[in-house]
Parts: C-alpha cells; sequence; structure tokens
C-alpha cells in the first residue's frame, strides 16, 4: 500500500513539474497595451502595483477606461509587468525583510508577499488586497463616472 500511495505522489509530482515546464517564462511588456506600439518608458501608470508603459500621453486615459480588459489580455500573452512594491500586502512587511518575497500572478497582475503564509489570506479575498497596492485603483474611476 505504501509502495502504491508513493508512485501515485511520485507520478503526481512529474505532472506538475512537467506542466511547470511546458508553460514558457513571462515576457517583459514592450508594446503599449492601447495602440500596440512600443513602449515610450517615460509615459507608465501604476495601477494596483504594477507599472504599465505607453507608446504616447494619449494612451493612459484609454487604459483607465476599462483596465481589467487590459491586464486579461496580459496574462494572455504571457506578459509580466514591472511591480512597484515595497511591502508586504498582508503583513505590510518590507519586502525582502525575510528573505526572497514569495510571488504570485493574479489576473495579468505580479503580487509580492514578505513569505508564502502571506498568499492564503490573498488568494481568498484578492480585491480587498488589490485595492491596497500602491498605485491608482479602479474604485476612484467608479465614482468618477457615476
Amino acid at each position: 500500500m505504501k509502495k502504491l500511495l508513493g508512485l501515485i505522489a511520485a507520478g503526481f509530482f512529474s505532472l506538475v513539474l512537467a506542466e511547470a515546464a511546458d508553460k514558457p517564462a513571462p515576457k517583459p511588456q514592450a508594446a503599449c497595451p492601447v495602440s500596440g506600439k512600443p513602449i515610450n518608458k517615460d509615459v507608465y501608470v501604476d495601477y494596483q502595483g504594477q507599472r504599465i508603459y505607453f507608446c504616447c500621453p494619449a494612451c493612459p486615459d484609454q487604459f483607465r477606461k476599462d483596465p481589467e480588459k487590459y491586464f486579461a489580455q496580459f496574462e494572455k500573452d504571457n506578459i509580466e509587468l514591472e511591480n512597484i512594491q515595497k511591502v508586504c500586502l498582508v503583513s505590510g512587511e518590507e519586502l525582502g525583510e525575510h528573505g526572497e518575497a514569495s510571488v504570485i500572478h493574479y489576473k495579468g497582475r505580479t503580487v509580492k508577499f514578505c513569505c508564502p503564509a502571506c498568499e492564503k489570506p490573498f488568494r481568498a479575498e484578492p480585491e480587498k488586497y488589490l485595492n491596497q497596492m500602491p498605485g491608482e485603483q479602479q474604485s476612484k474611476y467608479q465614482s468618477k463616472r457615476t
């Protein structure tokens, strides 16, 4: 019985490793999410902990109208945005204080934590924590449009 359980566990672990190996590494942002043109590093918006670059000053306003549309595209295209977090969303501790930050990818965003234990509260209430990330927040724009 122990041998069977060991074989099942080994098979499962092999599948997990194979799946992780099949997924290509994320790519850095190179194109404006609005126009598809090359980015200008002087034109950006910090939004929910991510720095999003644009090609020109007109594109950030278009992004702000529907940021989730663009985050979904970043996720689909396997684009990893520049993360601007300095502290863990859950504990409030400075990132790197306890070694290398724990990282997860959520709906086109890269989210960092001080330790793996802080990932669980985030996964239970992601919107609560996303709204604590540095930069602009969706709720600001929803209230302007109503």
